[in-house]
């Protein structure tokens, strides 16, 4: 071997040759040091390997490569982060906070499956850190994504190259060859030594401490400086793919390792259970050693292992049925409860917040918490003055779990709630079916608010640099009243507003134009319909695929939407019989608002049915009939109506057989059901 910086006077043959081997050496060793923590040779020895590729690379700048490890250090500032949409989503996982939630899990999971035999699964510690997605082409590393609303993200590739635990170029597995692409799915996380280590470096700095390690490493990642990136002690724990597929693994436990061969880090407190009783056990023994580890968890994951099993559980609206997040108990404090506020929501509700003595909960100072409702103030007996026991829930949410009443001194005061709405005096109702005090005054500008701020959110039509505090701004200044204003907004009245230019208002008029096409379920999420979130208004959007049919559906028609019931069918016949909804909607289209057809199934060969189920299935339950309807493009009703195109009938039928017969409806059997929709 040559010595260090000996490649002065050679060839560029010679020196392209030698930054192979450096490059191989260095990613192996630093495998070996990051990921296995098994190292071979000493640091100084890896230092000087280093220094001897960079001095060549100095000399050579066009033969350096992206997986090269001088690539960590981080590439030039960016102006703005790139938007990526990814075809197969990021989605969220439903939570359960106790063992009995996890038996409901597997409860659902047989009843869906119609089936009580033994269920494998996975259990993964989870992470507090930030989910990213990680892309790779014929083996190189070509691009790293934040997980964003599932589906868009933010492309954050030169911060990601700067974490030691993300391959450059992935190993050859053991088992397999690398396929052509692959999407690996991880956390990127700070751990809590690192943590320690960075805000000891910022308080020096005089710089503004981080409140946790979530909020370091997302902060961390988010910088436009990749080499503020590098100076973050970052690490990457590999967890999935977006499309396990293509891969030579049958189950979850077999791709974690297969990734491991493939040079990233797993979960070491990951554990394959052969039942949820097991699953139970490893989850109370994660609890009790959390504060042992050395990176913070906030609970455990838990997936069905077999990927045939978890395709045909398949995904709801936002989350994948085969999975769900075991939260950990709450962090819990106790403070004195000082003062209560009461905040009028979008549709009206009135909130009781609860002003506290700031404490720290889980690494985070709480100051305010939700008290949710009356009925919840007077069930749990809150007093003003009350020493009070406060929890994040969910490691997430502050509230008030109750008082200590064993502290009160005889001065604590009863909490009140207002008899007219706190921002436009209207007087508030509260109706005798539901827990919900009400201002039910539509002027009232606290709730125009909240529905002008909602609409422009991540929730709603993710308006990007119309956030709350510009959202009030633009309220304050008469330029936004109702939703059709944000789209009539221009370049000129933003520029002049105090903290604007003509660059953010050109970005903002940019990120206006860019959601004037939508799709309908966006829309529905956004525009306010009380009971009707992201869920309901995917729903929606596979039920009636357009607009106009919406306009033009009744109270039944809504019913007959699965997953619909009549408290949210009658809230839809009101929006849409409104006179000042229909107003907004035409105003919409006419500013240029466009939403644009869902799109079919690929596989679409019941597009433009509609079927019903009655009796007891044999081979299926009756959610797996249903979702296998909808995954071909076909609806499915509730009850029996002129529109159904097919009855499927299981055994003992009942009436709605003879209705069907009745108006020529196509029957089919269990067993020429299950030709059709494929076993």
């Amino acid at each position: 071997m040559m010595p260090l910086f000996a490649f002065a006077a050679a060839s560029r043959e010679q020196a392209a040759n030698r930054l192979a081997e450096l490059r191989e050496q260095l990613n192996y060793h630093a495998y070996r040091y990051y990921v296995l923590d098994d190292p071979l040779i000493a640091d100084v020895e890896y230092d000087r390997l280093f220094q001897e590729l960079l001095h060549l690379e100095e000399r050579y700048p066009e033969l350096i490569t992206p997986d090269s490890p001088s690539q960590r250090v981080g590439g030039a500032p960016l102006a703005e982060f790139a938007q990526v949409t990814r075809e197969i989503p990021m989605l969220s996982l439903e939570n359960a906070f106790g063992d009995q939630d996890l038996r409901d899990f597997e409860e659902r999971l047989h009843r869906f499956l119609h089936t009580k035999e033994p269920i494998t699964y996975v259990a993964e510690p989870k992470l507090d850190g930030l989910a990213v997605e990680l892309i790779y082409e014929e083996g190189l590393l070509v691009l790293g994504a934040t997980r964003g609303d599932g589906v868009t993200g933010e492309e954050i590739t030169a911060n990601l190259k700067t974490i030691a635990t993300v391959p450059l170029r992935l190993r050859p597995p053991a088992k397999g060859t690398l396929p052509a692409r692959l999407a690996v799915r991880g956390e990127a996380y700070l751990s809590l030594a690192g943590f320690k280590e960075l805000n000891a470096q910022r308080a020096q700095n005089d710089e503004a401490l981080f409140a946790n390690p979530r909020n370091a490493a997302a902060g961390s990642l988010r910088q436009l400086d990749p080499k503020v990136t590098a100076q973050r002690p970052l690490a990457f724990f590999a967890y999935g793919v977006d499309d396990p597929a293509p891969l030579p693994c049958r189950t979850q436990h077999e791709l974690l390792q297969y990734l491991a061969t493939c040079g990233f880090a797993t979960n070491p407190h990951t554990k394959r259970c052969p039942d949820l009783d097991a699953v139970i056990a490893h989850f109370h023994h994660l609890a009790t050693i959390r504060h042992d580890l050395p990176y913070e968890i906030d609970g455990m994951v838990v997936k069905v292992d077999d990927f045939s099993v978890q395709k045909r559980l398949g995904t709801k609206a936002r989350s994948p049925r085969w999975a769900i997040a075991a939260k950990f108990p709450a962090s819990q404090a106790t403070t004195r409860l000082i003062g209560v506020e009461f905040g009028v929501g979008r549709t009206g509700a009135i909130t009781p917040v609860a002003i506290l003595d700031p404490v720290e909960v889980g690494g985070v100072m709480v100051g305010r918490a939700t008290l949710h409702n009356e009925d919840e103030v007077r069930r749990k007996d809150l007093r003003l003055g009350d020493t009070v026991l406060v929890q994040r829930a969910g490691d997430v949410i502050p509230e008030v779990v109750k008082p200590v009443s064993e502290q009160r001194r005889g001065n604590e005061t009863p909490i009140r709630m207002p008899t007219t709405c706190p921002e436009c005096g209207h007087p508030l109702v509260r109706p005798a079916a539901e827990a919900v005090t009400r201002c039910v005054n539509p002027a009232c500008p606290a709730q125009r608010l909240r529905s002008l701020i909602h609409f422009a959110s991540k929730a709603g039509m993710d308006i990007e640099g119309l956030g709350k505090k510009v959202m009030e701004q633009l309220v304050q200044e008469g330029l936004v009243r109702d939703i059709p204003d944000i789209f009539r907004l221009t370049a000129a009245e933003l520029a002049p507003l105090d903290g604007w230019g003509e660059k953010s208002a050109a970005k903002a008029m940019a990120a206006i134009g860019a959601r004037k096409e939508t799709t309908l379920a966006k829309l529905l999420a956004a525009i306010g319909i009380r009971h009707v979130g992201e869920v309901t208004a995917q729903l929606l959007e596979e039920h009636f695929g357009t607009l106009t049919a919406l306009l033009h559906a009744t109270e039944a028609d809504f019913l007959e939407v699965a997953g619909i019931g009549p408290q949210v069918a009658a809230s839809l016949a009101d929006f849409f019989s409104d006179p000042a909804a229909r107003q907004m909607l035409a105003t919409l289209q006419e500013l240029g608002l466009t939403v644009a057809a869902p799109p079919t199934s690929r596989a679409g060969r019941l597009n433009g049915t509609l079927f019903l189920f009655t009796g007891t299935l044999a081979h299926f339950s009756r959610s797996e009939a249903k979702a296998r309807v909808k995954a071909l493009g076909g609806q499915v009703a509730s009850a029996m109506s002129s529109k159904v195109t097919h009855l499927v009938c299981g055994d003992k039928p009942g009436s709605k057989l003879a209705k069907a017969q009745a108006q020529g409806t196509t029957i089919l059997s269990e067993a020429e059901f299950e030709e059709l929709v494929g076993s």
